[in-house]
């Protein structure tokens, strides 16, 4: 036990400071061009734990300079979690590795890197906090721990997932891969305007390899917005907005160049994108009910829980007020997949019942 502790405890610090020294680079590149009358060397430091914070989609409290008007920042991009995840299962591996068998449940071994990650997760939280910027380090314990845990899952002996979240996961994957391919044609076909947000912000070289990094680590956010859209019930860019094939209410948009793909007006035929919702839970059924009637229920629940988990990840504030609601509303996103899904899946069963009966 007490090797499997310090070996642990080696690699979970690995992990952290595999993220957290380049995330320095760029904290401190960063401080040292943008200048500061008040700033001081311990700036940097805290804007690389910051960010690294902010991968694990750790939300923060701002007080907004000059006047110190509260502020949040929830609205993190999805893309960020990829980056922990992967760290910390190539460090996981080399602990099952160092460890070499000298233990006696790797379930065990899962739970203590877990737990170890989570505090230090906690820790840099708690230390990290500033006047202006509070990361919610309450929440730290939570978010390090799954995150952690579902990581060391995938590594080492692998925990297979059960049918039902298979399926689950198939029919997740074919919505979310169908979103992106469309926010990559979007930002193609709106190149002119993502370029003119990009300008407007002047970000030099070096920022806009960062502005074009950040970029990219919300793609699935806005791909969750575009299943969102397409599923009916659209999105919001700002307090009091909206932006759905039916309604349309839309002021100034925050200088992100990825939100250039936004659509000017309301677009009634998008309703149609209902019916590629509705075919997925003919998918879901088909796939499901080969294996029974229970298959189909537990599938269908646990398609609604990922669609949960992405429409939180995927919503949130975006520092001022006026921003406080960016992203997709959950429940009625989840709402509309479960009604779409629902509707699909249960017509491919009954019809499926129906012609088992006729042939009885």
């Amino acid at each position: 036990m007490q090797r499997v502790l310090s070996v642990s405890l080696s690699h979970v610090i690995r992990s952290a400071a595999t993220l957290l020294l380049p995330f320095s680079f760029i904290a401190l590149i960063a401080w040292a061009t943008a200048g500061s009358a008040s700033g001081n060397t311990s700036d940097p430091t805290r804007g690389a734990v910051w960010i690294w914070l902010g991968t694990h989609h750790l939300p923060f409290q701002l007080a907004l300079p000059p006047t110190s008007l509260p502020g949040y920042l929830t609205f993190l991009p999805i893309g960020g979690l990829v980056l922990p995840f992967l760290v910390i299962r190539a460090a996981f591996n080399r602990a099952i590795d160092r460890l070499q068998g000298d233990f006696h449940d790797i379930n065990g071994v899962r739970l203590i890197f877990s737990s170890m990650y989570a505090v230090l997760l906690t820790a840099l939280a708690f230390v990290s906090g500033s006047t202006a910027v509070t990361p919610q380090w309450y929440l730290a314990p939570i978010f390090g721990f799954l995150l952690c845990l579902l990581a060391t899952m995938s590594a080492g002996y692998r925990v297979s997932p059960s049918r039902s979240l298979r399926i689950a996961l198939r029919i997740t994957a074919i919505y979310m891969g169908v979103s992106l391919v469309a926010a990559t044609l979007l930002l193609l076909t709106n190149f002119t305007q993502v370029k003119t947000i990009t300008i407007s912000l002047q970000p030099g070289f070096f920022g806009g390899l960062l502005l074009l990094f950040l970029n990219v680590l919300y793609l699935p956010n806005a791909a969750v917005a575009i299943a969102s859209y397409f599923s009916g019930t659209g999105l919001a860019v700002g307090a009091g907005t909206i932006v759905s094939p039916w309604w349309y209410q839309l002021g100034q948009i925050p200088a992100l160049p990825l939100l250039g793909i936004l659509p000017t007006s309301r677009h009634p035929l998008a309703l149609l994108g209902v019916l590629f919702f509705i075919g997925l839970g003919v998918l879901l059924a088909r796939w499901a009910l080969a294996h029974g009637l229970q298959t189909l229920i537990q599938s269908y629940l646990l398609t609604l829980a990922l669609a949960t988990l992405l429409a939180y990840l995927g919503s949130g504030a975006l520092l001022t007020t006026e921003m406080g609601a960016m992203g997709v509303s959950i429940w009625k996103f989840v709402l509309s997949i479960a009604i779409e899904i629902g509707a699909g899946a249960a017509a491919t069963t009954f019809i499926m019942n129906k012609r088992l009966s006729v042939k009885i």
